[in-house]
């Protein structure tokens, strides 16, 4: 028996990982000097690197002037300023926005707002959410019972509530021959209005999805069409929609709203990851109009919180990024050099013979790009989960000096690879070829040694 005598439980046992130094620009540096290039921000956090001034003057001056003040004796100037530059940038009828501390909070929070919606009305059976299959909305007991990431759920399930799952939107898998991608798109939308009408739709409060699905099926997107259904039928039976924009909001897909993209706005919009750039833990919910009146009418107060909701020197962090992200027209960057990177890492792949042959699909939007691997290119066959191809990925991509995302499980929980790639919005053209250099090299090394 192995005896773990560190002090500190990590993400997983003896993980031998290297202690981060210093950070310079979209690298990050270890206490050995190495330098390692970010092309996935952590989990889609930094987009800004890891050395942006603007940002940690503003930590710097939040701090002198008050770090923390608790939300039940005063505001702050911070999250005041910042939720008005979040509504003035939205998409979509919002008038609040209530500040968490990171994306499981945010998830958490929307589904309470759902909830207490609904009571206030008198509508005290609805009650129930559905989300979909490989979907990812959070760690916390109430963001794992909607989400349908089987593998996070499994050992928590007898403690969860029962959540409510229709299928992926997942054209690559699922698309049949004879299916444009309008009709696949409405066929699997559709199966909404069959789970209300099976569940009832007195007793279901909110449909929640991730506008582009982000690491447990690696960076899905939607077919044109689907969300404008997937509204129609929320209107249709009184189910509130909510979008969770966490990873794949705050600018990720090349607008600031990856739901802009749909032409559709939720009733509920959480953002985390991107919204402080990993300077400050911060995350938060849009909240529409419609919400804030009935609770404002009703109640008068929402029947949540945290201890560090609206917290000054995170909320002056996000402040700081989305001035950034706004005055540099970084967003710009991020569709440029989008397109930059997805066009190379299809010349890179499809002139590599053992690449081309197990590179399945390339996909996403922006600076949100997910490489699904396969065992067989005709059948689409995923490799052996046994073999575990994402974690040598992960391993071989680190000593290469490249941080990427990989992930098993993409295509029901167990089967399927990806990688996901999420860089900060700074990076160049120098930085696009330095990642699918490292990148190839390292899927190439790994699939070798698992064939």
């Amino acid at each position: 028996m192995t005896i773990n005598n560190a002090k500190v439980m990590q993400r997983t046992n003896n993980p031998n990982l290297a202690t981060i130094a210093s950070g310079d620009g979209v690298f990050l540096i270890d206490k050995q000097g190495n330098r390692y290039l970010d092309a996935c921000g952590g989990a889609a956090v930094s987009c800004l690197g890891h050395s942006n001034e603007r940002v940690k003057q503003a930590i710097i001056d939040q701090v002198t002037e008050i770090p923390y003040a608790h939300t039940s004796f005063f505001t702050n100037t911070s999250q005041e300023q910042l939720a008005e530059h979040l509504l003035n940038n939205s998409y979509g009828n919002f008038s609040q926005v209530y500040f968490v501390t990171g994306g499981s909070e945010a998830v958490e929070t929307s589904l309470k707002l759902a909830r207490q919606y609904f009571f206030e009305q008198g509508k005290t059976e609805k009650s129930l959410f559905i989300a979909r299959k490989q979907s990812y909305h959070g760690n916390t007991l109430g963001a794992l019972s909607i989400g349908g990431n089987l593998w996070r759920r499994k050992p928590f399930d007898s403690i969860l509530v029962k959540g409510n799952h229709i299928s992926a939107c997942n054209e690559y898998r699922d698309k049949l021959e004879n299916e444009t991608e309008f009709e696949y798109g409405q066929r699997i939308a559709n199966e909404l209005e069959e789970k209300i009408i099976e569940l009832g739709e007195n007793n279901v409060a909110a449909f929640v999805a991730e506008p582009v699905v982000g690491a447990t099926a690696g960076c899905l997107t939607p077919p044109t069409g689907y969300f404008k259904r997937i509204r129609e039928i929320c209107d249709q039976y009184d189910v509130l929609l909510i979008l969770d924009e966490i990873m794949c909001g705050m600018g990720r897909t090349g607008t600031l709203h990856a739901c802009e993209q749909e032409g559709i706005q939720g009733d509920l919009q959480t953002l985390a990851k991107g919204i402080s750039a990993g300077y400050q833990p911060l995350g938060a919910v849009l909240i529409s109009e419609k919400i804030v009146n009935t609770i404002d009418e009703g109640s008068g107060f929402f029947q949540h919180g945290h201890t560090y909701i609206g917290h000054p020197t995170s909320c002056a962090a996000g402040l700081a990024t989305q001035l950034e992200v706004q005055e540099r027209d970084l967003l710009s960057n991020v569709k440029t050099q989008g397109t930059n990177l997805t066009k190379a890492l299809h010349d890179s792949f499809n002139s590599d013979a053992l690449l081309a042959d197990h590179v399945g699909d390339i996909r996403g939007r922006g600076l949100f790009i997910g490489i699904e691997l396969i065992a067989n290119k005709s059948s689409k066959q995923a490799f052996d989960p046994s073999l575990k191809l994402h974690a040598k990925i992960k391993q071989k991509a680190m000593l290469n000096r490249l941080m990427c995302y990989p992930m098993g499980g993409t295509i029901d929980g167990v089967n399927g690879d990806h990688i996901l790639l999420a860089p900060p919005f700074i990076i160049d053209e120098e930085n696009v070829s330095q990642i699918v250099d490292r990148l190839s090299n390292s899927i190439r090394s790994s699939i070798q040694e698992v064939l």
